[in-house]
């Protein structure tokens, strides 16, 4: 049996942030730890939590005292395995590109379906990053990648082969394991690969290597 994945859940509208954890709670394979209503609390929270951190947290942009972004660039430092979704009504390719640089998992509205919520949690759990289609219009338009912070054409070409495979697979949401069968190589392989990835393209995550994989036509736009 799969274990559930574990949310921190922060954001400052209280009755938005009960409606969000009460709906996850009913995702039958996920579990909230806790709530915060701004990145202050939400820190003080991962700190006091034990070694048993969250998976995931799920983070509103426009917060008081801390906002956002400040809180996932704190966070990163402190707890780089802790992945971060951000829910916001900001939707303008500037916010999306301070998205990227600042090391996010994902992006998705505040007013997306309930659906999309519990696919955008799974994915960036299983894949490490869930962009959804407004961000790809945004990464194909090539204005955020022009912004975003990774290397250009020559770390591309220095990629090897099977490197190049597994970013491309990656970039298709295969996970860890499907991309070791699909290749008929271990995982512990796999992981080499992919941390070679992140020192050669100066990506943060799972998410910058996408960003890198647009910007250096490694992959489709269509994809």
């Amino acid at each position: 049996m799969n274990r559930l994945i574990r949310i921190a859940v922060t954001d400052d509208q209280v009755m938005f942030r009960e409606c969000l954890v009460n709906n996850i709670k009913s995702f039958e394979n996920m579990q909230v730890m806790f709530e915060a209503g701004n990145g202050i609390e939400l820190l003080n929270a991962m700190n006091n939590c034990g070694e048993l951190k969250p998976d995931i947290v799920l983070m509103d942009l426009n917060m008081p005292e801390m906002n956002g972004m400040e809180a996932t660039r704190e966070l990163k430092i402190a707890f780089p395995d802790v992945r971060v979704i951000i829910l916001s009504v900001h939707g303008e390719e500037k916010h999306i590109t301070r998205m990227i640089q600042q090391g996010v998992n994902g992006y998705i509205a505040k007013n997306s379906e309930l659906s999309e919520l519990k696919n955008a949690i799974e994915t960036t759990f299983h894949n490490g990053f869930y962009f959804n289609e407004m961000v790809l219009k945004t990464l194909q338009s090539g204005k955020l990648l022009n912004k975003a912070n990774v290397r250009g054409f020559d770390a591309g070409s220095s990629l090897t082969q099977r490197e190049k495979e597994i970013l491309t697979l990656i970039c298709q949401e295969f996970t860890t394991a499907e991309i070791a069968d699909q290749l008929s190589i271990s995982l512990r392989t796999v992981d080499g690969h992919r941390n070679n990835l992140l020192v050669k393209t100066g990506a943060k995550n799972v998410a910058g290597l996408v960003v890198f994989a647009f910007k250096n036509k490694i992959i489709d736009a269509d994809l």
